[in-house]
């Protein structure tokens, strides 16, 4: 039994489609209806439509009528083809008095937009295609500053000269995509900054990707569709390729089924501009299979695409800023990058590949241009919501990553769901700063869940406040005083600093910093450092802390060093009325009474010394359980006339 295979998307396309259904929804009401050119290439539909009354224009009957000031008392109406028109040409019909009716597919207008905006700055742009197909055509009418115009690399290498530095290409919707990489290649590799715009369309990108891997699979291919149609000839030519045994043909008349006769699988496949009901008769003059059967099967899968529904597809192809998808729909589905993930400017390229299954929510049938919008994201967010409420009732620890730092707290992702922790929520003390959680992943638990509204609140707090209480607890059970710990400088002020110990603070006061004397506690810790101390005092949850180790007190050895009639050196730190007090080292001060400065009377010690200032003296008096020493200039004066006079 022979086997016959039809390519998913053959005949018409998106554009196609609705331009004819345009034309034949005018025929029949009081105007006159026109097309701007035939309204597609077909000539069956052309004459079809010709039988109904719609007379077909081309571009010199619109100028012949202008020089014979053509304009008719009668309303008349003419449809823009698909393949769209040039500026010119539309205020030429409104010359003429022409309603417009512009079927002009989506993906053409688009093109348009990009080389109208493109000229107007001057940029040098390419039109890859055939500078004689009515779309090109009409694409180049667009142009502000006039185009190049190329359909393969050996037009291109004539071209170069033409060029700017900076060159944005376009192409003909219908354009091969294997020779449209290799002209941009082309003109990569000699050297040029270009900026590319894919505009070949997505359903003839997927026409021919469907084309050739059927005509690989087949004994014979045919391939149906105007001898004047552009896309039709390129199916042609990718099918000859793939199956020595591809055959050209606009109906079933043109078809010789000799050539099928020994041919076990037969491959159809037709150009965007061909209806169904030629399809079905090539099918069914080869097959006793129903064609019906087929379409209806079509169908059915179309009617699963509706807003709000749930579809499996398969990824075709992928762009750092979109997905296309197969939805065994008449039009491929688009993911872009903000429908895919929450996170920001990731590259779909490095997540997803041609060929994954991916199962999507459809948001919009038809985006303006013919194509399916689709949502990953919002499948994964309905699927984690069922799950974020089982976490929700549970009080789970959950953990996500924070994607945006936010007026008023912080936007949190789990599962593509996201979560907004509050900045009063996201840690146990204030933080006025929160850049430091951006692209952080952190844990939390959810205390509020409203799927409805999709408003979840995160709480990081709680989990902070409940393990310091745990830690805290633990540290408690574990220390006393006297007890060497080590902890983090958590705050510095101008009385001392904070040392977190792990589940508490503990209070290290300035006058605990060092046996010698501290004026700014920030001269000593920084927030940050690693120190360590023991425990001097207990009460309650206060902890203070001490850094003046019994083992490194001066005053251990300082009745050997400092023993009266000593001499010693240090430098003046402080003055009283009654003399000066000097640092003999950190901890240990001596008095050196004005008395004892001179000889002669000195009013005030500062008279006569400076802050700072370096002085050797002798030791005349050491008490060591008031911790006071008595200094003496004077003293040692004395004893150097003494030794002189000797």
């Amino acid at each position: 039994m022979r086997e016959i295979k039809i390519a998913k998307s053959a005949g018409f396309c998106f554009g196609v489609k609705r331009a004819v259904n345009l034309v034949y929804d005018q025929v029949g009401n009081a105007k006159k209806v026109y097309t701007y050119g035939p309204i597609i290439h077909n000539e069956e539909v052309v004459s079809d439509l010709e039988r109904k009354g719609v007379h077909v224009l081309s571009e010199e009957d619109i100028d012949a009528m202008l020089a014979h000031d053509g304009r008719e008392d009668d309303a008349k109406e003419i449809v823009i083809r698909s393949h769209g028109i040039g500026r010119d040409a539309y205020k030429k019909l409104e010359q003429l008095g022409f309603e417009i009716v512009d079927a002009t597919c989506p993906f053409v207008k688009k093109i348009h937009r990009i080389v109208q905006e493109e000229t107007e700055q001057g940029h040098c742009v390419v039109i890859v295609g055939d500078e004689n197909h009515p779309e090109v055509c009409g694409i180049r009418g667009w142009c502000v500053r006039e185009p190049i115009i190329v359909n393969s690399v050996e037009q291109a290498k004539k071209k170069l000269d033409f060029l700017d530095k900076n060159v944005y290409i376009v192409a003909q919707t219908t354009f091969n995509d294997v020779k449209f990489k290799d002209i941009v290649e082309f003109f990569r590799n000699k050297g040029y900054n270009v900026i590319v715009y894919n505009t070949i369309c997505n359903a003839t990108e997927e026409r021919q990707r469907e084309a050739r891997a059927l005509a690989a699979d087949v004994d014979t291919m045919i391939v149906i569709g105007g001898k004047s149609s552009s896309n039709t000839q390129k199916l042609y030519e990718i099918c000859r390729r793939e199956c020595e045994n591809t055959y050209y043909i606009q109906t079933l008349v043109d078809l010789d089924l000799t050539v099928i006769e020994s041919a076990k699988r037969v491959g159809i496949t037709a150009g965007a501009s061909t209806p169904n009901y030629i399809i079905k008769e090539v099918h069914d003059s080869m097959s006793e299979l129903s064609f019906e059967e087929l379409l209806k099967q079509s169908e059915e899968n179309g009617n699963k695409i509706r807003v709000g529904s749930v579809v499996e597809g398969k990824v075709i192809a992928v762009k750092p800023e979109e997905i296309i998808v197969d939805i065994q729909y008449k039009a491929d589905g688009i993911v872009t990058r903000n429908e895919y993930s929450s996170t920001p400017n990731l590259d779909l390229t490095t997540v997803v590949k041609v060929g994954d299954p991916i199962k999507v929510k459809v948001i919009k049938t038809n985006d303006g241009e013919g194509q399916v919008l689709l949502s990953y994201k919002r499948v994964a967010a309905d699927e984690s919501y069922d799950k974020l409420e089982e976490a929700y009732n549970n009080g789970e620890v959950l953990t996500g990553k924070v994607t945006q730092v936010v007026d008023g707290g912080l936007n949190v992702v789990v599962n593509e769901c996201k979560v907004f922790i509050p900045a009063s929520l996201v840690s146990d003390t204030f933080e006025k700063d929160l850049t430091k959680y951006q692209d952080q992943d952190v844990e939390f638990v959810l205390t509020e869940f409203n799927p409805k509204k999709r408003r979840v609140i995160g709480n990081r707090k709680q989990l902070l406040v409940a393990k310091k209480a745990e830690l805290a607890k633990k540290l408690f059970e574990n220390i006393k005083v006297g007890d060497v710990v080590e902890g983090t400088v958590k705050n510095v002020t101008s009385f001392g600093a904070f040392i977190d110990l792990g589940g508490a603070d503990g209070l290290l006061h300035i006058s605990e910093m060092s046996w010698g004397r501290v004026n700014d506690p920030s001269s000593v810790v920084k927030v940050g450092d690693v120190v360590k101390t023991f425990i001097k005092d207990i009460n309650g949850e206060k902890i203070a802390l001490s850094m003046k180790f019994e083992d490194e007190n001066p005053w251990v050895k300082a009745a050997d060093k400092y023993a009266i009639g000593n001499v010693v050196t240090g430098k003046v730190v402080r003055f009283a009325s009654f003399g000066a007090f000097v640092e003999l080292e950190p901890g240990v001060d001596g008095l050196l009474h004005v008395s004892q400065i001179s000889k002669e009377r000195v009013e005030k010690p500062e008279d006569v010394l400076k802050v700072g200032q370096e002085i050797t003296a002798k030791v005349v008096d050491f008490k060591a359980a008031e911790k006071k020493i008595s200094l003496s200039i004077r003293a040692l004066d004395d004893a150097q006339e003494a030794s002189e006079e000797e």
